[in-house]
């Protein structure tokens, strides 16, 4: 995943570059794999969040009717981020079937650990959220895709702005009064992390169209880069405009 980043910024087409056959291809597989992690996910959640037996692995009530997560759960919770990190700062995911095995592992554990939004949620409330994420998305998506305005620079910014918004939302925990502004700032954080991404996706496409090794890892990790970018804009947005049950 260093590697990737590294070619990311190394990239030096620009984002004027016109579009051609193998681009569309590219970006068009990169969204239907980032497409098939959602569902998967969404399954996963609805499997265990649906069934009682499945569920108290991950997930106990208190007599208030409140959910908390087990310590499987709370192991699923939080494998994502100690897997991304640790793609983050090694080599260990840069082949082909590491980056898909990566891919597949944090959308699993995703859908774990995501099974929390039935359990919180009404279901149409969830089902239109998740549409106004895809619409957002998809503009966003979009914008990055054409325009003519250079992002590469945005990236250290938006890295510090993520990491401040995580720790803003472990704080929300403790102090409910900030959830509104960590979710405000969230949606939009990756809103523009969505834009960022796809013209990024666009440098790389260019740097290794020659290599299938190459385009393999590309896919891979722009799928990982794009469903991360939808699943926590769909939280904050949940946050700000789900119906609880």
């Amino acid at each position: 995943m260093a590697d990737f980043e590294s070619q990311i910024a190394r990239g030096r087409a620009s984002s004027d570059v016109d579009v051609d056959v193998g681009l569309r291809n590219f970006m068009l597989g990169v969204y239907a794999k980032m497409a098939l992690g959602l569902l998967l996910t969404g399954a996963i959640s609805w499997t265990i969040a649906s069934s009682p037996e499945v569920r108290q692995y991950f997930f106990s009530q208190s007599y208030d009717g409140r959910f908390h997560f087990t310590l499987l759960g709370q192991v699923a919770q939080w494998l994502p981020m100690g897997i991304l990190l640790i793609a983050m700062f090694t080599r260990a995911f840069n082949s082909p079937q590491a980056s898909g095995v990566l891919y597949w592992l944090v959308v699993s554990s995703i859908g774990v650990s995501g099974a929390v939004w039935f359990l919180l949620y009404q279901l149409g409330s969830i089902t239109g959220i998740f549409f106004i994420t895809a619409s957002a998305f998809a503009a966003m998506s979009l914008w990055g895709y054409v325009t003519k305005r250079d992002m590469s620079t945005w990236g250290r910014f938006l890295f510090m702005a993520m990491w401040g918004v995580f720790f803003a939302a472990i704080g929300s925990i403790f102090i409910p009064g900030m959830r509104l502004g960590v979710s405000v700032i969230g949606v939009l954080l990756f809103a523009v992390f969505t834009a960022y991404d796809t013209q990024m996706l666009k440098r790389v496409y260019y740097q290794v169209s020659g290599s299938q090794y190459g385009m393999a890892v590309a896919t891979n990790m722009g799928a990982l880069n794009f469903y991360l970018d939808f699943v926590n804009m769909f939280q904050f947005l949940l946050s700000l405009g789900g119906s609880r049950r």
